[in-house]
C-alpha cells in the first residue's frame, strides 16, 4: 500500500520558481492536447484514442520527462473512465474533460526519481537540467508529484506494510457528522464519540478572517502593492488554517482506528452522508454543510483501517438517524438527544442511535445501546505539531479522565 508525504518548498529562488512554473505549464499543454484529441473523436464519432495513441501524439513535443508525459496521459484516461462510469450510472452534470488548463501537476514515476545524500533529483528529459531539492527523507521515495497549493509542494509516495487481516467476528459501524466527526458502536456493546467542534471553530475563524481581508482587498486596485500584500496575508492564513484542520482530522481518525483495534474489530461499515447537503436550510447552515469535508473523513478512515488490517464497507446511511432502533418508528429528533414517542427508547445520543441502526442495515443484526461510551476531543495546541488529546471515559457508574500526548500522524491518503 502507498501513502503520501507532503513537503512544502518555501522561499524558492526566482529562477527556480520560474522553472517549476514552466514545468506545470508544460504538463497543462499535454492535458489540453489530450482533451482536444478526445473531443474530436467524440464529434467525428471515431474510436477513442487509447494510451498508446496519445503517447505517439505527444511524443517529443514537450519539455518534460517522457514518463511525466505518460503520467499526465494516464491521469487523463482515468478521468475519462470515471466519467463514463458515472454517466452510465445516470449521474447528472458529468462532462468529459473540456476546460483549457494553464497549470497542471507534474508527476515522476518511482523509477525515474533519484535520492542520494539528502538530494532529491527529478529529471526533466534529455538535454535539460534536472530539478534538485534538499530533503531529509527517512524512507525510499516512490512516485513524486509537484503540486501548487498556495505555494509549491512535493508529494512523495511511500510504501507501507499492512497488518494481517483480522477474523475475530467483531463488527463496528461509524456515523459521520459535522458536529461529531465519528460516532462508533460495536456489536460487543462499546461506543465512541469523537468531537469535531475544533474543526468547526477553525473553519468559522477562517470565514471571518477571509471576509475582513476580502473587504479590504475589494477597495484596492487589482495587483497594486496593497492588493498583493493582502493577498499574501490571505494565503498565509489559509495555509496555516488548512494545516491545523488536516492535523486535527488525522488525530480524530486515528482515535477511531485505535478504538476499533483495541476492541478487535475486523469489519467496519462507514455511512456515506451524501445527499444531506442538497437540502436548503438557510444561508448559515448551508455554509456549514458546504464546508463539511466528509469525503476526506472517509478517505482517511479507509486507508488507516486498511493499514490496520480491518475490512471497510461504505454504503448509504439514509434514515438511520431518524429511526428508532427498538420499535422502528420514524421520528426526526431535535437536539442531540433521541427520544422515541412510541416506546421506552429515551434520552439516547442521536449519533449513537444512527450508528446502531447501521448494524441492521449493513450486517442484518440488531445491537443494544452501548453500556460504555467514550468521548474523545483532539486539541491543537498553538502552532506546534504536537497535540494534546483530552479523553474522558463515561460509564453508567463512574467518570474518569486521562490525558494523552502523542506525535501527529505523518501519513495522508493516497491521491
Amino acid at each position: 500500500m502507498q501513502t503520501t508525504k507532503i513537503y512544502r518548498l518555501p522561499y524558492q529562488k526566482p529562477e527556480v520558481f520560474e522553472r517549476l512554473k514552466a514545468a506545470q505549464m508544460e504538463a497543462a499543454k499535454v492535458w489540453n492536447e489530450c482533451t482536444q484529441a478526445h473531443r474530436k473523436c467524440r464529434i467525428n464519432q471515431t474510436p477513442w484514442l487509447n494510451q498508446t495513441a496519445l503517447q505517439k501524439l505527444t511524443k517529443g513535443k514537450y519539455q518534460l520527462h517522457s514518463q511525466s508525459v505518460q503520467m499526465v496521459i494516464q491521469a487523463f484516461l482515468a478521468n475519462i473512465d470515471s466519467t463514463r462510469a458515472n454517466r452510465k450510472a445516470l449521474i447528472k452534470n458529468m462532462k468529459y474533460p473540456w476546460r483549457t488548463k494553464r497549470f497542471y501537476p507534474v508527476a515522476w514515476a518511482a523509477q525515474s526519481v533519484k535520492y542520494e545524500l539528502g538530494i532529491l533529483t527529478l529529471p526533466m528529459g534529455r538535454g535539460r537540467k534536472s530539478l534538485s531539492f534538499k530533503l531529509d527523507l527517512d524512507f525510499l521515495p516512490g512516485a513524486v508529484s509537484l503540486v501548487w497549493n498556495r505555494g509549491f509542494e512535493i508529494h512523495i509516495k511511500q510504501e507501507v506494510q499492512l497488518e494481517k487481516k483480522k477474523t475475530t467476528g467483531n463488527k463496528a459501524t461509524i456515523d459521520l457528522g459535522e458536529i461529531h466527526i465519528s460516532a462508533v458502536t460495536t456489536n460487543t456493546g462499546q461506543g465512541l464519540i469523537v468531537s469535531g467542534r475544533g474543526i468547526r471553530s477553525l473553519k468559522r475563524q477562517r470565514n471571518i478572517a477571509l471576509a475582513k481581508l476580502q473587504g479590504k482587498q475589494s477597495r484596492c486596485t487589482k495587483y497594486s502593492k496593497r492588493w498583493k500584500k493582502l493577498q499574501k496575508a490571505k494565503n498565509k492564513f489559509c495555509l496555516r488554517n488548512s494545516r491545523q484542520i488536516r492535523e486535527y482530522r488525522h488525530q480524530a481518525t486515528r482515535q477511531v482506528v485505535e478504538f476499533c483495534r483495541t476492541h478487535d474489530v475486523d469489519t467496519v461499515f462507514i455511512g456515506n452522508p451524501d445527499g444531506v447537503r442538497k437540502k436548503n436550510c438557510g444561508r448559515c447552515h448551508n455554509q456549514r454543510m458546504a464546508q463539511w469535508e466528509y469525503g476526506k473523513d472517509i478517505d482517511y478512515l479507509t486507508y488507516k483501517f486498511k493499514m490496520a488490517g480491518i475490512s471497510v464497507l461504505i454504503g448509504n446511511e439514509r434514515g438511520t438517524s431518524s429511526t428508532c432502533p427498538e420499535c422502528g418508528h420514524r421520528h426526526k429528533p431535535k437536539g442531540r438527544t433521541w427520544n422515541c414517542p412510541k416506546c421506552s427508547y429515551k434520552k439516547k445520543h442521536r449519533d449513537i442511535t444512527g450508528s446502531l441502526n447501521m448494524h441492521n442495515l449493513a450486517f442484518g443484526e440488531k445491537t443494544k445501546y452501548p453500556e460504555t461510551i467514550k468521548y474523545l476531543r483532539p486539541v491543537i495546541t498553538g502552532s506546534s505539531r504536537w497535540l494534546d488529546t483530552a479523553q474522558s471515559s463515561l460509564t453508567l457508574t463512574n467518570t474518569t479522565s486521562t490525558s494523552v500526548r502523542g506525535k501527529s500522524f505523518d501519513f495522508c491518503p493516497k491521491y
